[in-house]
């Protein structure tokens, strides 16, 4: 299909639709309304006045020579406004007359992604991708979408196929060091130490020491655990300061079984309300640890079981506690009061 391009409209050319429209309504030749309804829509979007935009551009849209470029900005309006679903359906529509609207196949596939349709973003950037082979930003967004739906083996080969913007690209490059990790290649090591060495993160230097240890490489790994622990906010949650201090005091105890250290970190990760039994039984069973490492690891099970259930009774208590009431005069009242 044959593409209109339209330039930005100047205030001149508003004014000059506007009085038009005003003066002649329906009796102006209806392409040249169309297109003054297209500039009128236009200029509101870029002053951001999208109320006003969407009512000039639906009218644009009504005719053939318009429809197009502006079913794609109404589009563009519902996004920007939060309303996924619409846009979506103002960009199937632009695909419906024009499958090979790269614009539109893009701005589909992304909107799909706020709606969380990950196998229909995956089809609409497989066609991108294979439209503009060369696009390096559509390709990580295709690895975005196929990492998202665990198809981990294609999004580090759709990486792979950029591979010449991996170490300039921050989050591609991370992105691909997932990918390796998530199917266990110990090539993630590496794709994790080359972005580290730009950038600090304390998820990232988890996710790192995870698979140090899984190596085997329990010196570099303990460090980057207690590097994250270091670098990790209080009120961070993913990932927990407990689950860190489980992981490092877990660690300590492997590579060092008399280490007092160990358990430490894992009486600090359970105080803390690290609350997973399992990974705890399954410490306490480990046999690289001496049996009296093991038996204060069951110790800690119990002490566990009994934080996770303080954590619930809090979770209930305030799911079911009354909210206070605020009275005309800024008085703050609570139940029975007044």
């Amino acid at each position: 299909m044959k593409k209109i391009a339209f330039s930005p409209p100047s205030l001149l050319l508003v004014c000059a639709a506007a009085l038009t429209v005003w003066a002649f309504g329906s009796c102006a030749g209806w392409a040249a309304s169309a297109e003054e309804y297209y500039s009128l829509g236009m200029a509101y979007f870029d002053m951001g006045k999208f109320e006003e935009a969407e009512k000039w551009l639906n009218r644009a849209a009504a005719a053939d020579k318009t429809h197009a470029a502006s079913e794609y900005n109404l589009g563009r309006i519902a996004f920007e406004t939060g309303r996924y679903e619409d846009a979506a359906k103002h960009f199937d529509a632009v695909l419906k007359k024009d499958p090979q609207n790269v614009m539109a196949l893009k701005a589909a596939a992304y909107t799909r992604i706020k709606t969380g349709d990950f196998g229909i973003a995956e089809g609409y950037y497989q066609r991108v991708l294979a439209l503009t082979p060369e696009s390096a930003d559509d390709g990580y967004n295709y690895a975005l979408v196929l990492f998202a739906v665990k198809k981990y083996a294609e999004a580090e080969e759709t990486l792979a196929a950029h591979e010449f913007t991996l170490p300039d690209n921050n989050e591609a490059l991370l992105l691909y060091a997932r990918a390796q990790a998530a199917q266990n290649k110990i090539e993630a090591m590496d794709s994790y130490a080359q972005w580290l060495v730009n950038n600090s993160d304390p998820k990232v230097r988890y996710e790192y020491a995870q698979i140090l240890e899984k190596a085997e490489l329990y010196a570099r790994a303990l460090e980057e655990y207690r590097m994250a622990l270091a670098g990790l906010s209080p009120d961070s949650t993913d990932p927990k300061k407990a689950d860190l201090r489980f992981a490092l005091g877990r660690l300590l105890l492997i590579a060092d079984p008399e280490n007092e250290e160990g358990i430490a970190e894992l009486k600090n990760a359970v105080s803390e309300g690290f609350a997973d039994t399992a990974l705890l039984e399954e410490l306490a069973q480990n046999e690289r640890i001496s049996r009296a490492r093991r038996e204060s690891v069951r110790a800690l099970i119990d002490e566990a079981k009994r934080v996770a259930a303080g954590l619930e009774a809090q979770k209930i208590e305030a799911e079911n506690a009354e909210p206070l009431e605020t009275d005309v005069e800024g008085r703050t009242e609570g139940p029975g009061e007044g």
